[in-house]
Parts: structure tokens; C-alpha cells; sequence
């Protein structure tokens, strides 16, 4: 975390002015650009989620290919363009 203090440099500064030499400051530290950079970013999932995912997967393949053998589902169609 990035630490950020200002002070007036001589009694008579006006307060505008020190807060735009923060604003300044905040911008040059680069901590904004970190912050919207990070903002929508999705967390990664969690092992027992992506293994759970999988199993899901892997089963609805087999069953799937369970099926077709039986004939009860059509064989893999191509969608390709006809001239």
C-alpha cells in the first residue's frame, strides 16, 4: 500500500492548492491506473470448482456418446457452408 501525505508548504497556501499537489501525487504514483486495472478482474476458481466442472463435462461426453451408440442420438452433423 502506497502512503500519500501532503502538507501545506507555507501557512498562506490555499487548501485548492493542496489538494491538487495530491491529486498529482496520487496520479504519478501510478495507484489509480493499478486500481481500475484490477477492478473487474475475475478471481480464479477454485480447484475443487474447476475439478467438479470437469467431472461434469467428462460425464455428459460419455453419456452422450452412450446415446449415440444406442442410436438414439444422430451422429455428429458438420455445419459447413454449401456453395
Amino acid at each position: 500500500m502506497i502512503v500519500i501525505e501532503v502538507k501545506k508548504e507555507n501557512p498562506s497556501e490555499s487548501n485548492l492548492s493542496v489538494i491538487k499537489r495530491f491529486g498529482r501525487r496520487v496520479q504519478s504514483s501510478g495507484m489509480i491506473r493499478r486500481l481500475k486495472s484490477t477492478r473487474y478482474a475475475a478471481r480464479p476458481k477454485s480447484d475443487f470448482k474447476r475439478k467438479r466442472e470437469t467431472l461434469k463435462r467428462i460425464a455428459r461426453r460419455t453419456e452422450i456418446e452412450h446415446l449415440r451408440k444406442l442410436g438414439k442420438l444422430p451422429d455428429a452433423v458438420s455445419y459447413q457452408k454449401s456453395n
